[in-house]
């Protein structure tokens, strides 16, 4: 069946990097010769315009068939590549449910190669689709799905960034404005528009408030029953380019005490001309006044960097890391993050029987789009306690990678970002014993049915 293509979540759709180009069957016969008007403005339009339109961050405009042909070439390069849209998940392992697949099917993938690949005809133009509605990207994007702007909304003190500088880290704290408890259903994170997401390469918010912030302790663990369990606040919130945010399962959630606060870690770099008076704000949903959600998510950031990232010159370097659950959990999220010589990254689960499985993973990585692959209710991981997540990254620091800007250097970690990073950003929602084995029925459930829908239409 073919899935229905969202303009909203197709937002990450930019330029990319260089890749080799690869053969396409041709259509079978001239009868099924796609056409722009009806076979490929739709696929434009749903995966392609949202950023490929003037004013926003792509580096040309996709909006008419004359521009569609001038950057056939280009086009086809990048899909082909399945560089652009961006959306680099490895299709042929783990899980593959995702909220936000952004990434053409195999028949868009199709069509428009063939159509890229003839003379490129416009057809009838009674078969173009009315033109799209894209959101205000100057807009809270969650806005629409709420049917109302944010509750609370904490901006960032405002910076000004210099035509030509060394990279920049702005880490002022300011008030949240939160006079009581409150437990946060949505949160968005956003750059001031347009020049915002231009020169914040990203954004982090950590959330202080006094409450324990030891995940592990003794008395965390005693309260593990308790939608307080499982330690402190910590990071809030993360963007890059290609995240909008996060929007919690029902039922979970953050806590926001009173009198909490917003530390900012905000990365600028320079783009050639002055940038005045920047700042990224959080847009925050809550649940209802009075609301309790049963489960707390955290945001976690696990590592990847093994005993420490030191990636010689013209070598692929690979590390990991491995993170043993205290208690049941289920992951929202996978959300690798590394630099310019950032080639992979895995997440894989290894069971208290010893089982593994290899959950999720990133083998095209690029480090201009640091994608959040959110997983489908259904789809997210349940792990049981004692389940050890393993990380292994993979960085690649030859002169075949096309985004090394120096294979003849040693490379370690750091903030820049011609240093390196690895690791993932995976919201973790952590569950009572007794939850966990009402989702694992719940699972097992719904597996049971759609096999016998199966059976039954196989009969």
């Amino acid at each position: 069946m073919r899935r229905e293509k969202n303009v909203r979540g197709a937002g990450a759709v930019c330029l990319a990097i260089t890749c080799a180009i690869v053969a396409w069957p041709a259509p079978a016969g001239a009868q099924d010769q796609p056409t722009y008007a009806r076979d490929v403005a739709p696929i434009i339009q749903g995966n392609c315009q949202v950023c490929h339109q003037p004013g926003s961050i792509a580096p040309m405009s996709l909006m008419t068939y004359e521009a569609v042909k001038r950057y056939a070439p280009r086009i086809r390069e990048k899909v082909t590549a399945r560089l652009m849209p961006p959306w680099h998940i490895d299709r042929s392992v783990g899980i593959q449910e995702f909220k936000n697949d952004m990434a053409l099917t195999d028949e868009e993938l199709e069509t428009l190669v063939a159509w890229l690949d003839s003379d490129m005809p416009l057809g009838d133009e009674a078969d173009m689709p009315p033109p799209a509605v894209f959101p205000d990207p100057s807009a809270w994007q969650f806005e629409e799905t709420f049917g109302r702007p944010p509750d609370l909304i904490v901006p960032s003190e405002p910076y000004t960034l210099a035509a030509k500088t060394q990279d920049k880290w702005f880490t002022p704290t300011v008030p949240t404005g939160l006079t009581e408890e409150r437990w946060v259903k949505a949160i968005e994170i956003r750059p001031s528009w347009p020049d915002g997401p231009k020169i914040v390469h990203h954004a982090l918010a950590f959330l202080i408030q006094q409450e324990d912030y030891d995940e592990m302790s003794a008395e965390t663990a005693s309260l593990a029953s308790s939608s307080r369990a499982m330690g402190g606040a910590g990071l809030f919130m993360e963007w890059a380019v290609g995240k909008v945010g996060e929007i919690f399962p029902d039922g979970a959630g953050k806590l926001m005490l009173p009198g909490s606060r917003i530390r900012w870690e905000v990365h600028y770099h320079a783009i050639g001309r002055e940038v005045k008076d920047s700042y990224v704000e959080l847009g925050i949903w809550l649940y209802p006044e009075g609301y309790v959600p049963q489960n707390r998510t955290r945001l976690r950031m696990f590592n990847a960097t093994g005993d420490g990232l030191d990636i010689p010159p013209g070598r692929v370097a690979v590390t990991q890391d491995t993170y043993t659950l205290r208690w049941p959990a289920r992951l929202e999220n996978f959300q690798p993050h590394m630099h310019m010589r950032g080639k992979a990254m895995s997440m894989s689960a290894i069971y208290p029987d010893g089982q593994k499985e290899l959950l999720s993973q990133v083998t095209n990585f690029q480090w201009n789009w640091h994608v959040n692959y959110i997983y489908e209710d259904h789809a997210a991981p349940l792990l049981p306690a004692g389940t050890t997540l393993v990380f292994t990254a993979w960085h690649d620091n030859t002169p075949e990678n096309p985004n090394n800007p120096d294979h003849t250097q040693w490379v370690g970690w750091g903030d820049r970002t011609v240093d390196e990073m690895a690791h993932a950003w995976v919201d973790v929602t952590y569950l009572t014993d007794e939850q966990y084995a009402a989702a694992v029925a719940e699972r097992e459930a719904r597996a049971a049915e759609q096999n016998e829908n199966r059976e039954g239409t196989n009969r």
